[in-house]
């Protein structure tokens, strides 16, 4: 399945009693275009846990094989999936970064709430304390860097979102994988490049932590959302323009909860050996 062009793998373990146990290799070859798919993600829907008020678990591996707790597109692929199984509008999913619920937005399109941002320097996380509105990174020059103070949110996972003038004009690939590693991420960073346009609208590239360049990343728009609201950038609710096609998010004033509405597409079902 694709989110906006964000693509993932997903299988459906629920009737082997138990998790999906992948190792980094597996995950690699899964992800690969060449041996496997060719996927950013790869997800399992599994049991939800006992007593839990979900309708699955949602496990998440990055395409280098890392597990992670969140990601936004895949949780609104996942979402429509059980939506279809169980004839119904709306669904609760189990995942590493706790609770989400999603609800049927139209034809293929689906809102996830994905919670509260969280802004504090402890919980994104960084190893030094700072003003999250804008962290210590530049890029060039100390006295006339080309890039500087980047806001830092975690939606389930770490970001960091610079301020540009014009996407197109950034290196994504160059100074993503350069900045994905910084010292200031004890965690690694998905690294967005947001362009506000204007208030309810902004242009938006992410190099995600593990992946890379991706044609969209759900948890990057939310947090590019967040993080120019937070500099007076824009509105609370904006459409982000991704690569891969448009997303609508929305920071609610009213409980703190970030909603993320946007298309999923089914691609193809088939088998692979996972050996």
């Amino acid at each position: 399945m694709n989110g906006c062009g964000n693509e993932f793998a997903i299988f459906d373990v629920r009737t082997r009693g138990g998790p999906l146990s992948l190792s980094v290799q597996q995950v690699q070859a899964i992800a690969d275009p060449t041996s496997g798919t060719g996927c950013d993600q790869i997800m399992a829907i599994e049991q939800s846990p006992p007593g839990a008020d979900a309708d699955a678990f949602m496990r998440i591996w990055n395409a280098d094989g890392d597990e992670v707790s969140a990601c936004g597109n895949g949780t609104r692929a996942v979402a429509w999936l059980l939506m279809e199984e169980n004839e119904t509008d709306q669904v609760a999913i189990q995942t590493g970064a706790g609770l989400l619920r999603a609800n049927r937005a139209g034809d293929h399109l689906v809102c996830v709430d994905m919670g509260p941002p969280k802004l504090n320097w402890e919980d994104i996380p960084l190893t030094e304390r700072m003003d999250t509105r804008g962290i210590d990174i530049k890029v060039g020059p100390i006295d006339a860097p080309v890039l500087s103070l980047p806001g830092a949110v975690n939606m389930g996972n770490p970001h960091a979102v610079f301020f540009v003038e014009n996407v197109d004009e950034i290196a994504v690939e160059t100074l993503g994988a350069m900045l994905e590693h910084h010292p200031l991420f004890p965690e690694a960073a998905n690294i967005g490049f947001a362009e506000v346009r204007t208030p309810d609208e902004i242009r938006l590239r992410v190099w995600e932590r593990g992946v890379g360049l991706t044609k969209a990343c759900g948890t990057g728009a939310c947090a590019a959302l967040v993080a120019c609201h937070r500099r007076g950038l824009c509105d609370r609710k904006a459409r982000l323009i991704l690569d891969g096609g448009e997303l609508t998010i929305e920071w609610r004033e009213t409980d703190d909860h970030v909603l993320m509405t946007g298309p999923v597409e089914r691609e193809y079902e088939g088998e692979i050996a996972v050996i």
